[in-house]
């Protein structure tokens, strides 16, 4: 077998086609699930992502709409019934009435990293079924959703969006399904977001049961971040990973318990809090006026907090 110093580099057309492969291979992959969403004259995108004619999209996309109109790549129109809906994380699931659809899972968006191949399939301007193909830009941003309430562990990325590619999915050059395309900011460009394939996973989940979710809340704003091994080690903690505060809301069940900003939030009770996403599952409707063991690193010390999780409106 010949050693790495004699293996010849790859060619910049070599590496294209590569790049080429991997790009068709995804969109032919994930694009027979991309719909067109249609309401009054809103229009958006989304995607099947169960065998039933489950379909994820935006909240904004059908927010206050019971029925829509959804076409298939084919051109086919069908009726779709809303299943739930989610201002808070701007997502929704409706329902198609027919079986043996095309669709494809939600994936897993922790294993993202900054400079990886990002594509987004969608209906932009009413040009179905396009593509575009960027990176990763950035991880963890918040984004403000027209409930207000900030949404976490929105993955930023420079694959061009435009009206109508709301609710279509991100997806990575292996085909996964890493987030559901929401915004973009305008005049900028290259300013492109989608939430979280993680958090759409879970919202999705709970709208399918109940229609609607239901949470408790502390009142914080967080973002994801490393903890230092020393300061770990320190504090006696086996952590890599947790939540910094980066704010507190004024009355709220987070500053009654005495959380302040800069604090690390290692555990909620007894699990590990490593993301965002993992309050967000945390933070369930069962948790709603129970008083709950919080840990978090200060100044490198360990301290324990009680919270008392009110119900998020």
């Amino acid at each position: 077998m010949p050693s790495d110093a004699n293996v010849a580099p790859a060619s910049d057309g070599q590496l294209l086609d590569a790049y080429s492969f991997a790009v068709t291979t995804a969109v032919e992959t994930v694009a027979p699930a991309v719909v067109r969403v249609e309401r009054d004259r809103h229009t958006g995108s989304g995607v099947v992502f169960a065998p039933d004619g489950f379909v994820l999209t935006n909240s904004h996309v059908v927010h206050g709409a019971h029925r829509c109109t959804v076409s298939l790549p084919d051109g086919t129109r069908l009726r779709a019934d809303l299943v739930g809906d989610d201002p808070h994380t701007d997502l929704a699931v409706l329902r198609i009435a027919a079986t043996s659809l095309p669709y494809v899972g939600i994936g897993d968006s922790r294993a993202l990293k900054v400079g990886q191949i990002a594509i987004a399939i969608g209906n932009p301007l009413g040009f179905d079924h396009s593509a575009t193909a960027g990176i990763i830009s950035g991880l963890g941003r918040s984004l403000h959703a027209q409930s207000g309430r900030l949404i976490h562990d929105i993955i930023q990325t420079d694959a061009p969006l435009n009206p109508g590619n709301s609710g279509g999915p991100l997806v990575t050059s292996g085909a996964e399904v890493v987030g559901i395309n929401t915004a973009i900011l305008l005049p900028a460009q290259g300013l492109c977001f989608a939430v979280a394939a993680s958090t759409a996973r879970f919202v999705a989940s709970r709208l399918i049961a109940d229609g609607r979710v239901r949470r408790s809340y502390i009142g914080v704003g967080g973002v994801g971040t490393p903890v230092p091994r020393e300061h770990a080690r320190a504090a006696g903690l086996a952590v890599r990973a947790a939540v910094r505060v980066v704010s507190v809301e004024p009355s709220s069940p987070a500053e009654t318990a005495g959380l302040t900003q800069g604090d690390l939030i290692v555990a909620f009770g007894d699990h590990p809090v490593t993301a965002v996403d993992d309050l967000h599952r945390y933070l369930s409707a069962e948790r709603i006026g129970v008083p709950t063991p919080l840990t978090v690193l200060r100044h490198g010390s360990r301290r324990r907090l009680t919270v008392i999780p009110g119900e998020s409106r």
